[in-house]
């Protein structure tokens, strides 16, 4: 038994060794956090946002993941904000997956809702079904 141990410690070894070999290469570390920033929401959504009065832009990335209770939507901000709705089945569109504040939905068009969330808007993609 001791030998298996023995023989894990050097490989045990070698991986921790890894992270630090590629410590203090090339970039600085809020370069490479950058550009993995950058990677990673490049084939994300995006959809119109807009905090307080400001004007909608297409700053804000949608993500979609599979919950317990069903599809949930996280809006990012460029600044690293973050929203969390959960889309219903009932025709109300979308609720606020976590937090206290109500999200309240408004049919913009046949394709399309706005959500209000506290101070922040989002204008997402919808299919509306009229009565």
């Amino acid at each position: 038994m001791s030998t298996r141990i023995s023989k894990r410690i050097p490989a045990l070894a070698v991986l921790f060794s890894l992270p630090l070999a590629a410590c203090g290469r090339e970039k600085p570390a809020s370069a490479q956090v950058e550009a993995q920033r950058r990677s990673e929401t490049a084939g994300d959504i995006r959809i119109a946002c807009a905090r307080g009065d400001s004007a909608f832009a297409s700053a804000c990335t949608i993500e979609q993941t599979q919950g317990r209770d069903g599809l949930i939507l996280t809006v990012r901000h460029p600044d690293g904000a973050f929203r969390r709705l959960l889309v219903t089945q009932d025709g109300r569109g979308v609720v606020a997956a976590d937090g206290a504040e109500v999200a309240k939905v408004t049919i913009t068009g046949a394709d399309g809702i706005e959500v209000a969330l506290g101070s922040d808007r989002y204008r997402l993609p919808a299919t509306v079904k009229t009565s």
